[in-house]
């Protein structure tokens, strides 16, 4: 990832409030997370901006957690006409039917057990990689699983921050 200002960068930090707020919003659906990014522009290197997203993540209460989350769709089931949701989840674009049906069993016992969507970083996963992790991860207490899930998050947000200040002004 680029650490120096790019034309996307330069841009992002020359966008009114209310549009820059809607950037955000594609990249994580924290309110409280797009809100300590806007207050920390303008950014003089796409590193500061990640780094500013890493520390935002990892403040997110709780609550904030679980709206960060009620923004992506279960693995296995992109959002229909999202094209972000279908490119990070391209490994299961794939996947036989089987595979298919087996995430959506193991994508309900996991919201089932945790009361949220199973989230992982699926970008250059494959759907048995992602498989093997619900089933890891299932066993996981509740406290294990929210730090996991933080994680997890820090990293969708970062590759979706450096598509947003790597695109051209």
């Amino acid at each position: 990832m680029t650490s120096t200002s790019t034309p996307g960068l330069i841009r992002f930090n020359a966008l009114e409030q209310q549009a820059a707020r809607a950037e955000l919003h594609e990249a994580c659906a924290s309110r409280a997370w797009a809100e300590r990014l806007l207050a920390a522009r303008p950014y003089a290197s796409a590193e500061d901006l990640y780094i500013a997203s890493d520390a935002a993540t990892a403040a997110l209460t709780p609550v904030d957690l679980d709206e960060a989350m009620a923004g992506h769709p279960p693995i296995g089931r992109p959002k229909p006409g999202d094209p972000t949701s279908a490119r990070e989840q391209r490994g299961m674009a794939g996947a036989s039917e089987e595979l298919k049906a087996e995430m959506l069993e193991l994508n309900l016992a996991y919201q089932e057990k945790f009361g949220h969507v199973f989230l992982i970083c699926a970008t250059g996963r494959t759907g048995e990689q992602m498989r093997d992790a619900v089933k890891e991860r299932i066993g996981n207490g509740p406290e294990q699983e929210r730090e996991i899930v933080r994680t997890e998050l820090g990293k969708i947000n970062r590759i979706r921050l450096a598509r947003l200040v790597e695109e051209e002004a």
